[in-house]
């Protein structure tokens, strides 16, 4: 599993030219599901998510996180983020998961983020979505679940 953790002051998805979700401050999280990712891992990376401290204490030292803040969340599913592009001029999406194995991951990434307290918006899973967001700082960080699990070193 993969997310791409963009801090914003805003940011919105709309499908179709409707929009369906928006947040204001908060991170817009990009998430792309793999075929052995599983419901743990979507649980402990949005907590990771959650608690990572991207927002700037009163010193401008970024020491507190979307929990501390009170920001509000936009999970938006990207199967692109699992592409392959070693090889040729075309990214292979093989190692993205199937839709019956991704959507529910997905899901589960987002409602772990409720149970945490944190107010969170949705895209349409499969849809063809605009996102509109601004990105604050610009801070953008990518979290891969393998790299959760191997030890600092």
């Amino acid at each position: 599993m993969r997310v791409v953790l963009q801090r914003v002051t805003y940011a919105s998805v709309s499908v179709g030219g409707d929009p369906i979700a928006s947040i204001g401050s908060g991170l817009l999280l990009l998430v792309g599901v793999a075929e052995a990712d599983t419901e743990a891992e979507a649980k402990r990376l949005a907590t990771k998510c959650a608690e990572m401290r991207v927002f700037a204490d009163a010193e401008g030292k970024f020491n507190l996180s979307l929990l501390d803040v009170g920001g509000e969340a936009l999970v938006v599913s990207q199967f692109t983020l699992l592409a392959d592009v070693r090889r040729g001029r075309r990214p292979d999406f093989t190692a993205s998961a199937a839709t019956e194995v991704a959507s529910p991951l997905v899901d589960a990434f987002a409602q772990a983020l409720v149970q945490l307290g944190i107010s969170v918006e949705a895209g349409r899973f499969g849809a063809h979505m605009m996102v509109d967001l601004v990105n604050d700082g610009p801070v953008t960080i990518v979290i891969d679940s393998a790299d959760l699990a191997k030890p600092r070193g």
